[in-house]
């Protein structure tokens, strides 16, 4: 209670101007999508791959190290701390997130026609199954609960007022969503070292 009778009073004086959504990383995000249409268009297997290693591997590390590094970081900050923090890191993660989402599923479904994973006669076909299901069930996550989460939290920090309550609330769901993601992603590895070996 103390925590949250003090922190709008810090919210209201040490509030950062920020944008919600970085315009500087825009083409960056573009340049990813095109290079993934151009992979998928031209049924390219080493631009498929490329985008899915490098995209699957961003997504496991952000997740393992938001969940179980920064998650841990973050809620032992001051309410201050946590404001500019959340200024400069939520902004980056709503471009970074749903592009290397988009851009892992994308090029994995791609890699899985290729390889005829898809086909249910195939021995690997129960594995690619799983995996379906473990990323699909991140991507929700992720697109549908964190990013809203990310998105509440700048809105509140913009108003003239913030309440400090809710971003606390809307952080405490973020890191520990970002917690069960990053086991999830323990999950994936396992399959997906399974399916290639």
């Amino acid at each position: 209670m103390a925590v949250a009778s003090h922190a709008a009073p810090a919210i209201a004086a040490e509030r950062p101007q920020f944008e919600i959504v970085p315009r500087k990383g825009l083409p960056l995000v573009a340049i990813v999508l095109v290079g993934v249409v151009v992979a998928i268009a031209r049924d390219s297997r080493w631009g498929l791959v490329f985008c899915h290693v490098v995209g699957g591997g961003l997504w496991t590390g952000i997740d393992l190290f938001v969940g179980f590094v920064v998650g841990p970081i973050i809620g032992r900050m001051s309410i201050p701390a946590r404001i500019e923090f959340s200024t400069r890191f939520m902004p980056k993660m709503l471009l970074i997130m749903p592009t290397i989402v988009t851009m892992t599923l994308a090029a994995g479904f791609q890699i899985a026609r290729q390889d005829a994973f898809l086909d249910t006669s195939n021995p690997r076909h129960a594995w690619v199954v799983a995996s379906f299901f473990v990323v699909g069930v991140m991507a929700v996550i992720a697109l549908a609960y964190l990013e809203p989460a990310n998105v509440a939290v700048l809105f509140e920090l913009r108003k003239a007022q913030p309440d400090g309550r809710v971003i606390e609330k809307l952080m405490k769901r973020f890191v520990y969503t970002a917690g069960i993601t990053g086991v999830m992603q323990v999950a994936t590895l396992i399959i997906m070292t399974r399916l290639v070996s």
